[in-house]
């Protein structure tokens, strides 16, 4: 493979890929708890009761007995039940991309979503977050989304559990490379911005031509120092 350098000069004449982590990278705030919400209250709202059990479990996350792919599924399956029919799930994940559009992206993000737009690459977004949903918020911004996909059963109906990895650390990056091979892409012939807001994405950020820290905490900003990436919004 070229050096990033080299490849720099050469990134007019090869395909041009900016892919975007989507929580607090776009989005103001993590989005699993707002969705957890929003949808609860039109699927399950009896068990938005049960929120005060979701502090159980972040306890038993942050005491190592779960891991975060367990939690998620836990959450889900706590507050939104053990099955969803999947048409009245993008219907309601449609309505909650729309609601998020209105205050709930940061403005610096949607331009800089313009400009790489504008300079011709075409635009993915890489995100821990449920499939079902962000492909909602992907779709209302104008990414190709690649997610943490959920199990379904026999009929179909989306389960909490989740299908394959949860798309988050070196998984993403693994998701990202089986994306590109699905695509018919090698990784020779396209260039690469990737955009993110925390050091779990830093397997992503190397690997990209350009990596960009965003809406950095103390704990990237460092990491972004050291890796020598630069720090947007």
């Amino acid at each position: 493979m070229l050096s990033a350098r080299s490849r720099l000069g050469t990134a007019q004449c090869m395909l041009k890929l900016a892919i975007y982590d989507m929580d607090k990278t776009i989005t103001r705030h993590a989005t699993l708890p707002g969705f957890l919400r929003f949808a609860g209250m039109r699927v399950a709202p009896v068990r938005q009761l049960l929120w005060p059990l979701v502090g159980l479990l972040l306890l038993g996350y942050g005491l190592k007995l779960v891991n975060r792919a367990r939690l998620k599924e836990l959450m889900h399956r706590l507050l939104l039940g053990p099955q969803q029919d999947p048409a009245r799930m993008a219907q309601v994940a449609e309505d909650f991309a729309a609601q998020l559009a209105v205050d709930g992206l940061f403005d610096t993000a949607l331009a800089r979503i313009a400009q790489d737009r504008a300079d011709g690459y075409r635009m993915v977004m890489a995100t821990a977050s449920y499939e079902y949903y962000a492909a909602a918020v992907g779709e209302l911004l104008g990414f190709e989304t690649i997610a943490t996909r959920s199990c379904r059963n026999i009929g179909n109906m989306i389960l909490p559990q989740i299908d394959g990895e949860n798309c988050y650390g070196p998984a993403k990056l693994r998701m990202i490379e089986s994306w590109l091979a699905v695509q018919g892409l090698v990784r020779d012939q396209v260039y690469v911005r990737f955009y993110s807001d925390h050091p779990s994405d830093q397997p992503a950020l190397d690997w990209a031509d350009e990596g960009y820290a965003v809406n950095a905490d103390a704990k990237m900003a460092a990491l972004a120092a050291q890796q020598g990436w630069p720090i947007l919004w």
